[in-house]
């Protein structure tokens, strides 16, 4: 969560982006799902959405304000993932955004001026969460800056590839507030409690290669290669079987919230279950047969 004007580049250093403000009156209002099923590919008002093969490309499209996260920003989101997810065509989604910026924190301009009560009564931010539900894997590719708010979206993906210029953090500190979005709990179970820490209180950054390291990212390529390796990645995902895919993704994410005997519990019978697709029975008998598999998502 954070942004405050970053025209200059002093403010950078504290994740801060006041930026553009959102020009539509829904960036003030509750967040929703509003899209149709399956009418993703569209013009926008903050993200650029394009099919490449079976992946779907998100790019989010405020580079005056290195894409700092207004409620249209996540208004948008929401609406085009909510279409890709029925969308049977599209196996996987890469979410990215400029080469100076994945995303430099949330809209201080948005929040700046609330009262308690309105952040609590309307659960500002928990709209946010509908990033982290999407069913289908998202690989983010992540260039530039991503702190606050971009780090916590980028952590909502399943897999992150970040450019060598990338830089992480979670500085909402410098502005009297805390992570809301899910830095003190996601960054947490990704890098560990005193790494997650020295980010939290110090409102410091963290290169590509240390967040390689901490194990924040899955690995660090060449800037300009970001999005080509991440669409690769996403590509081979989406030639999988998609209830498969979405089935592995929920399976693994249920460590972040299941004790071992339960975790290993509910694998087992999420893998139980795959024995009643047609998907399964294909895919072995490919396997004993030596051929490549035909999945149907069936």
């Amino acid at each position: 969560m954070l942004a405050r004007s970053i025209l200059c580049r002093p403010a950078v250093r504290y994740g801060l982006t006041s930026s553009i403000p959102c020009l539509r009156t829904k960036c003030q209002m509750s967040l929703m799902s509003t899209a149709p099923a399956g009418k993703w590919e569209k013009e926008y008002d903050f993200i650029l959405a394009e099919k490449k093969g079976k992946v779907a490309l998100l790019t989010l499209n405020r580079p005056k304000a290195l894409n700092a996260l207004c409620n249209g920003i996540i208004q948008d989101l929401i609406d085009a993932t909510t279409a890709i997810a029925a969308d049977d065509t599209v196996g996987a989604i890469v979410l990215t955004g400029s080469t100076k910026a994945f995303a430099a924190g949330a809209d201080i301009k948005e929040m700046k001026d609330k009262s308690f009560v309105q952040a609590f009564s309307s659960n500002m931010f928990a709209e946010w969460g509908h990033i982290a539900r999407v069913t289908k894997p998202i690989v983010a590719a992540v260039n530039g800056y991503a702190l606050g708010g971009g780090c916590e979206l980028m952590m909502m993906a399943d897999i992150v590839i970040a450019g060598e210029n990338a830089k992480f953090g979670q500085p909402e500190i410098t502005l009297g507030v805390i992570p809301g979005c899910g830095g003190t709990q996601r960054l947490v179970r990704a890098i560990g409690k005193s790494k997650a820490m020295e980010l939290v209180l110090t409102g410091g950054m963290i290169d590509a290669l240390q967040a390689e390291r901490d194990g924040l990212v899955s690995k660090v390529v060449p800037a300009e290669k970001t999005v080509d390796v991440a669409l690769e990645m996403a590509t081979k995902i989406a030639s999988y079987s998609l209830p498969v895919a979405a089935a592995a993704k929920e399976t693994v994410n249920a460590a972040f919230e299941l004790n071992l005997a339960e975790g290993l519990r509910f694998e087992r019978r999420i893998f139980h279950s795959l024995f009643a697709l047609q998907d399964q029975k294909e895919g072995m008998a490919a396997f004993v047969e030596k051929r490549k598999p035909t999945f149907t998502n069936t």
